[in-house]
C-alpha cells in the first residue's frame, strides 16, 4: 500500500489527525477524532515522560491539586506528538470540565473547537 505502516492505514479508524493550526513552531496540533477516546486517569498521580515534560520541579502531577490538573493538560495538548499521548494522558471528562480554565494558543483552541463543538460550548456557558 505504500504507505509506510504495515497494512496501511485506515482514515475512518483514524484516532487523532493533525490540523493546520500550529501547536507550537514545527509543530501541528494534534485532535482526537474522538473524545470518548480519551481514556486517562482522572485521579491519582501521573508522570509525564521526558517526551513531554522535560523541564521544571517534577514530572509528577497529583489530579487531585486543581493547579496541577490543569498544568498536566495544558502540557499534554501543547507537546503531544502522537495519538497515544492524548489518549493515554487526558480523560473526557475532565477535559470538558478544564476547557474553559485551560491557557492555550488560540490555534490550539481553535483546532479542538471547530472538531469538537462540546468544548466550544464549555468554554461559551463559562464566560
Amino acid at each position: 500500500m505504500g504507505t509506510g505502516y504495515p497494512g496501511g492505514v485506515n482514515a475512518e479508524r483514524a484516532v487523532a489527525v493533525r490540523t493546520q493550526y500550529p501547536a507550537r513552531p514545527g509543530r501541528r496540533v494534534i485532535v482526537v477524532t474522538d473524545l470518548a477516546s480519551l481514556r486517562g486517569p482522572s485521579r491519582g498521580t501521573v508522570e509525564l515522560p521526558l517526551r513531554l515534560y522535560w523541564s521544571g520541579p517534577s514530572p509528577v502531577f497529583d489530579l487531585g491539586e486543581p493547579y496541577l490538573r490543569r498544568w498536566l493538560y495544558q502540557i499534554v495538548l501543547r507537546e503531544a506528538s502522537r495519538p497515544e499521548d492524548l489518549t493515554g494522558y487526558l480523560d473526557r471528562d475532565t477535559l470538558i470540565a478544564l476547557w474553559p480554565e485551560l491557557r492555550l494558543p488560540k490555534g490550539m483552541r481553535q483546532a479542538w473547537e471547530e472538531h469538537h463543538p462540546q468544548l466550544r460550548a464549555a468554554a461559551a456557558g463559562a464566560a
